[in-house]
C-alpha cells in the first residue's frame, strides 16, 4: 500500500536519490514566517498577538502544505517572544541564531544518542564537547558529561548516580541536603527516586540568600544522631529569585571531610565558571562531584541544552548501564545511552556545539558581562530607600516596596506587573519568603539601558 499527500507534488519524507526542491521550498517558507515574526517583535511586544489560539487535530486524510502553513502562522503568532527586549520574566533569552540551525540540523538528520552506532559523529561530539566543559572547570582526565533535555533531568542523574555510588539506593534513611532557596525541582527528584518527602532536607540561608554554614553543620549533625545518612549536599550557583551562590569552599570542605557527594546546581550560574569573568562565589567547582549547566538559560542556545559533569564519568556508568543487546556494540566507543536515565535522545547538542564555535571564549564572556551590566544598571539606579532589593553576583534582581504585608504585596506586583505588560515590558512575580516580588532577569541581549530605564519610570 502506497501512502500519497494530499498534494501529489509534496514529498512526505526526503528523497535518497534525485533533489530534495520540495524540502527546500517548505524550510523557506517557515524561516520567512519565522524572520518576519522576529522583525515585528519591536511592535508585538513579548505576549502573543492571539490567546486564543486553538489545536487543530489530525483528520483522517491529512491536509496540504498550504493549509499547514497558516496554522504555523498562528501557533508563531500565538507564542510568547522572547526577542522583544521587554522580555524580562525569566531565563528564557532570544534564541542565538546559529543555534536555531542545530535544531534544524538536529531534526534533519534524526540520529539517536542511544547508541553509536545510530550517531557515530554526534555521540563523539556530545563526549567531546562534555570533556572541553570539564577542563574548562578544572576537573581531571576522568571526567565528562552528559546531556540531557533540561536541569531537572541533569540534577536527577547526579542525585541517583550519588544516591547509587554511596550504596544507599535501597536505604529509606538516605537523605539529601539543599539550601531552602533552591530550585523546586528538587521536590520532583525526591519523588521519582521513590523517597518521602522528609528525605529532602532544606538548610537555611542567610541575609543574601546563600546556604548558612553554621545552619547545615547543625543539619549534618542532627541527620546522624537520627540514624539518617547523607548521600548528596547540592550547593546552588544562582538560585531562582535573586541569583544567590552558596559558598562551595566552604560545602567542599564539609563534603570532603564526611566523604560525602556534592553536586553543584548550576542550572543558572554555571556558565560563569568556564569564563575568566570575576564573578563573586564562582570558584572551586572543581572540588565538585558533579555539576548541572544549563547554556540555554542565558546564552541563547536553543531549548533544550542542559549538560552533566562528572568528575568521574565511571560513576555514571556504574549507575546507569544495562547493556543494550538490541544493539551493536563496538569496543572503542561507549553507548551514550548507558550513562543516564534517558534512553533514544536527540542530537541536542549540535545547538550546543554550534553556539559554543561560533561565539568563542570571547562572545561567550561577552554575552554574560553584559547581562551582569543590565542588572547592575537596575540595581544601582532603583531607589534602596524606596525598595527592598533581593540580588546577587548574577543577572536576576527582585524588589519591591519595604514594609510590605503579603496582601499588600499581593496587590502592588499584581498592578505594576500589569502596568508594565501594557508598555510591553514584561517581568514575573515570584512569591518568595511569604511575600510577592517582582522579579527580572537580564539575560535579553535585546535589552538595552533605555529599556531599562523605561522599567524604571513605569515603576515610578
Amino acid at each position: 500500500m502506497t501512502i500519497e499527500p494530499i498534494n501529489k507534488k509534496e514529498k512526505l519524507f526526503p528523497t535518497y536519490s534525485g533533489n530534495n526542491d520540495s524540502l527546500l521550498t517548505l524550510l523557506n517558507k517557515t524561516s520567512e514566517i519565522l524572520c518576519k515574526w522576529f522583525s515585528e517583535a519591536d511592535n508585538l511586544g513579548p505576549l502573543p498577538v492571539d490567546i486564543n489560539f486553538e489545536c487543530s487535530l489530525p483528520d483522517e486524510f491529512g491536509i496540504s502544505s498550504d493549509i499547514l502553513f497558516s496554522e504555523i502562522e498562528n501557533l508563531i503568532y500565538s507564542s510568547f517572544n522572547p526577542v522583544h527586549p521587554g522580555s524580562l520574566a525569566h531565563l528564557d533569552p532570544p534564541p542565538l541564531v546559529i543555534s536555531i540551525l542545530g535544531d534544524l540540523i538536529a531534526a534533519g538528520l534524526n540520529n539517536n544518542l542511544l547508541a553509536h552506532e545510530l550517531s557515530p559523529s554526534i555521540s563523539l561530539l556530545e563526549e567531546g564537547i562534555c570533556k572541553w566543559f570539564s577542563k574548562k572547570i578544572g576537573f581531571k582526565d576522568s571526567a565528562g558529561g552528559i546531556a540531557a533535555s533540561g536541569g531537572t533531568l541533569s540534577n536527577l542523574n547526579a542525585l541517583v548516580a550519588a544516591r547509587n555510588y554511596s550504596g544507599l539506593a535501597s536505604d529509606p534513611n538516605a537523605v539529601f541536603l539543599t539550601s531552602e532557596d533552591a530550585h523546586s525541582s528538587f521536590i520532583k527528584c525526591t519523588q521519582i527516586m521513590g523517597l518521602e518527602k522528609n528525605n529532602l532536607i532544606k538548610v537555611k540561608t542567610d541575609n543574601n540568600g546563600c546556604m548558612d554554614m553554621i545552619d547545615l553543620k547543625k543539619t549534618i549533625e542532627k541527620c546522624t544522631s537520627e540514624g539518617k545518612r547523607i548521600f548528596s549536599i547540592v550547593a546552588t550557583v544562582g538560585t531562582t529569585v535573586r541569583g544567590a551562590i552558596d559558598p562551595i569552599k566552604n560545602i567542599s570542605e564539609i563534603c570532603k571531610e564526611r566523604n560525602i557527594w556534592l553536586h553543584i546546581d548550576g542550572s543558572i550560574g554555571g556558565i560563569f565558571a568556564i569564563t575568566k569573568l570575576q564573578i563573586k562565589g564562582i570558584n572551586n567547582f572543581n572540588s565538585a562531584n558533579s555539576l548541572t549547566i544549563n547554556p540555554q538559560k542565558i546564552l541563547g542556545i536553543t531549548k533544550t541544552s542542559s549538560i552533566l559533569l562528572m568528575s568521574n564519568m565511571e560513576v555514571l556508568k556504574n549507575t546507569f548501564a544495562t547493556g543494550l543487546p538490541y544493539v551493536s556494540s563496538e569496543n572503542n566507543y561507549l553507548n551514550r545511552g548507558e550513562l543516564g536515565i534517558q534512553g533514544s535522545r536527540p542530537a541536542e547538542i549540535i545547538k550546543l556545539w554550534l553556539g559554543l564555535r561560533f561565539l568563542g571564549m570571547k562572545g561567550i564572556e561577552d554575552v554574560l558581562s553584559s547581562s551582569i551590566e543590565r542588572r547592575e544598571f537596575l540595581e544601582n539606579n532603583l531607589n534602596s530607600e524606596k525598595y527592598e532589593i533581593c540580588s546577587g553576583p548574577l543577572h536576576l534582581i527582585s524588589f519591591i516596596p519595604k514594609g510590605m504585608k503579603k496582601h499588600e504585596s499581593d496587590k502592588w506586583t499584581l498592578n505594576k506587573r500589569n502596568t508594565l505588560l501594557n508598555n510591553n515590558i514584561m517581568v514575573s512575580r515570584p512569591i518568595f519568603k511569604n511575600r510577592y516580588y517582582l522579579r527580572a532577569v537580564l539575560g535579553n541581549y535585546n535589552t538595552s539601558k533605555l529599556h531599562i530605564k523605561e522599567l524604571l519610570k513605569l515603576l515610578d
